[in-house]
């Protein structure tokens, strides 16, 4: 029985993952990565991993922490090859990139650190950005790491809230 897909083997899987990591906005994860892979049926969890851990050795890929992106090397490569790869696959590839740079997009824009000070106490920093230019740079004195958490939790999941609120509170403030 021959095998589901057009991915059959694995220079056909590393083909797929440069095509794909060539177009992401920004580095991705593992588990991001494998949901973009799964375009084709013919590709399975152990061996991307394998073909992944491979390309990191050979440089076309990197991994800091949690995160891949592709190297120069790979880029190159990819689009030497991304011919290779049949047309549906690359275009399902194409769609749901879309969604996965939308969100890399955001979060190159949206950003908060927590940095822990010595008695126990935090600095929550906020900032917000648009493609050009930071919009919003805030650093807030928190008693608790738990605190700090919480408000980031919220500033993330409306951040023009909170810039919009603080414009509307200087305007205010400026008209009396």
């Amino acid at each position: 029985m021959s095998p589901i897909g057009f991915i059959q083997d694995d220079l056909d899987l590393k083909l797929l993952v440069l095509y794909i990591m060539d177009r992401t906005a920004g580095p991705i994860t593992f588990l991001q990565l494998f949901e973009l892979a799964l375009c084709d049926a013919g590709v399975d969890y152990f061996s991307l991993t394998q073909a992944v851990d491979h390309m990191v050795a050979t440089g076309q890929l990197t991994r800091e922490e949690d995160r891949y992106s592709i190297t120069d090397k790979g880029r190159r490569n990819s689009q030497i090859c991304q011919s290779s790869l049949p047309r549906s696959v690359r275009q399902h590839c194409d769609d749901n990139l879309i969604q996965v740079n939308q969100v890399l997009r955001r979060e190159s824009q949206i950003r908060t650190q927590i940095i822990d000070r010595e008695d126990g106490t935090t600095t929550l920093c906020l900032t917000l950005e648009d493609d050009t230019s930071p919009l919003l740079h805030l650093a807030l004195f928190s008693p608790s790491r738990e605190q700090a958490e919480a408000w980031s939790r919220t500033y993330q999941a409306d951040p023009s809230a909170l810039y919009l609120n603080i414009i509307k509170l200087l305007e205010e403030q400026h008209e009396t």
